[in-house]
């Protein structure tokens, strides 16, 4: 039916090396949701797609990923899908696996300067009050002990409450589930049906797009 599917390569992970790496760690951690951003303006930019056709979407890391660039520029998508994400960061190394996500991010109990720049980032705690924000589907597991899923709740509860505008925060609770390993293959489609649905949806599509939708881009 056509559609672009964009991957970008950000700062902080281990693709191009320690330097690299290091590069979106702790205290240059916005480096990261920076290249983000720059990826979804050159898309466009380049007219490959526009703010009204622009759906984000990462799950865990990618979950912070989606919520702080969501949080700092919500003019700049339609839709935003964190997926079990980390993101409250004033408090994820006090759950199950989260001490052992230190060494990435810092924790706020380490310094001030730590807890501050982490309070600046933390999706959780930088939602405002009567903005705009893009149609929001949180989606996390009731069992995930690797990312617990109260970052979800507390995430989708601050948007709920303090969005302005018709977008919807709408959030998706899969049952007896965890962080997504082992997830039977009936319960991953059905999340992707829900997903990709929304999607769709407050696109303002009907059904699936297709290659004329895509060429009014190129014009």
């Amino acid at each position: 039916q056509g559609g672009i599917y964009a991957v970008p390569n950000l700062r902080g992970g281990g693709e191009y090396g320690k330097k690299w790496h290091k590069a979106g760690i702790k205290t240059k951690k916005q480096n990261v949701f920076d290249d983000f951003i720059a990826a979804a303006e050159y898309l466009i930019a380049n007219k490959y797609t526009s703010k009204e056709y622009l759906a984000i979407r990462g799950g865990s890391n990618g979950g912070l990923l989606v919520g702080a660039t969501m949080t700092q520029r919500p003019d700049l998508m339609k839709v935003a899908l964190p997926a079990v994400g980390v993101l409250d960061m004033l408090r994820y190394h006090t759950f199950t696996a989260g001490a052992g996500w230190a060494y990435d991010y810092g924790t706020s109990e380490e310094s001030e300067e730590m807890f501050n720049y982490l309070k600046g980032y933390s999706p959780v705690h930088n939602v405002r009050q009567d903005v705009e924000y893009p149609a929001t589907l949180v989606t996390t597991g009731d069992h995930d002990d690797r990312v617990v899923p109260a970052h979800s709740f507390k995430f989708a509860a601050e948007l709920q409450e303090k969005q302005t505008g018709t977008n919807p925060t709408l959030i998706r609770i899969e049952t007896k589930a965890g962080h997504g390993a082992g997830t039977p293959i009936s319960k991953t489609i059905e999340q992707y049906a829900d997903i990709f649905g929304f999607t769709f949806f407050h696109m303002g599509f009907e059904e699936l797009p297709n290659q004329a939708v895509l060429k009014e881009f190129k014009e």
